[in-house]
């Protein structure tokens, strides 16, 4: 058996099964019912089995050319859509775009900027594709094309050695969120009730680390770190438990509250996170993620634009 299809022999054996015989598919074909035949012949050799099988005067898909019949049946309705595609004719399936998100970007962050693209009422209709992971192994993803554009915290460097490219979403401030029982204690006196105070923060891969320490720092307070995620909807898991204080992004600062059961205890401006969709292309061309940015820019980080 070989391990590579001929897909003219596959499209001869899928126009005899369409048709309903050798004669018909040579007549749609334009071949003599012996070339038809003789292609045929050649696929079954080549996958070691028979397709057909002749009852009375008839040919009968055996079971074996049914399953063939269906995936050539796939193949060639995607070869007639690749060409519709091609040549900006409607083809009648969503859009697919693939979206590398890092698995430091808030969970929120993410559903509000990507959301919007599976609205019942968006065209053309969208397949969205999600995928997380370290922001290093998703830039090579996208250099390779099996991404259509990252989600990150913080900009490529000019020494990432891809050549990408960074289009800014936006930024937002920080607040600090406690569960219920905690948050009495902590809200009066903000920030300086962090001082001493159990809390939960982001690790250093995440960008807004680095913001929170300095402003530490320069605001006198040592709060107690009790443990540290690149997951930051486990970092809010833990928060809702009363286990520590906790930052989110003040652009989702409701839905933190709401989803997760938690207070807002106070809000720090000037800790501002950074969000970039980066493409390879240095304007964004893909529609689906033009808009997104777009809505991004216009309603999610609205205050950062007035800014």
């Amino acid at each position: 058996m070989s391990d590579w299809l001929n897909y003219h022999h596959l499209l001869y054996f899928w126009t005899v099964a369409r048709e309903g015989g050798v004669g018909l598919a040579g007549q749609r074909l334009r071949l003599s019912p012996q070339t038809i035949s003789g292609q045929v012949n050649a696929l079954e050799e080549a996958l070691g089995v028979p397709l057909f099988e002749r009852q009375g005067r008839r040919l009968v898909l055996t079971e074996t050319g049914r399953v063939v019949y269906g995936y050539a049946d796939e193949i060639f309705s995607l070869g007639r859509e690749l060409v519709d595609a091609v040549r900006g004719r409607p083809t009648g399936r969503p859009a697919r775009v693939v979206v590398g998100i890092a698995e430091v970007v808030p969970k929120l962050i993410a559903k509000r900027l990507l959301a919007p693209a599976l609205t019942p009422d968006q065209e053309p209709p969208l397949q969205l594709v999600c995928r997380e992971d370290a922001a290093d192994r998703l830039l090579v993803e996208l250099a390779a094309h099996r991404l259509d554009a990252l989600v990150l915290d913080r900009p490529l460097p000019p020494g990432s050695g891809i050549k990408a490219f960074n289009h800014p979403l936006g930024d937002t401030g920080t607040t600090f969120f406690a569960a219920r029982r905690l948050a009495r204690t902590l809200r009066a006196g903000f920030p300086a009730s962090l001082d001493g105070c159990p809390v939960l923060l982001p690790t250093e891969e995440a960008a807004v680390r680095r913001g929170l320490e300095d402003w530490f720092h320069t605001s006198g307070i040592r709060p107690r770190v009790v443990a540290e995620f690149d997951d930051s909807a486990l970092m809010k898991t833990f928060g809702q438990d009363g286990l520590g204080a906790f930052p989110a992004p003040t652009a989702i600062a409701s839905e933190v509250a709401a989803q997760h059961g938690v207070v807002p205890i106070g809000e720090v401006d000037s800790v501002r996170e950074r969000f970039f969709v980066v493409t390879m292309q240095r304007r964004l061309e893909h529609p689906a993620i033009k808009a997104l940015a777009e809505r991004a820019r216009a309603e999610l980080f609205a205050d950062s634009r007035r800014r």
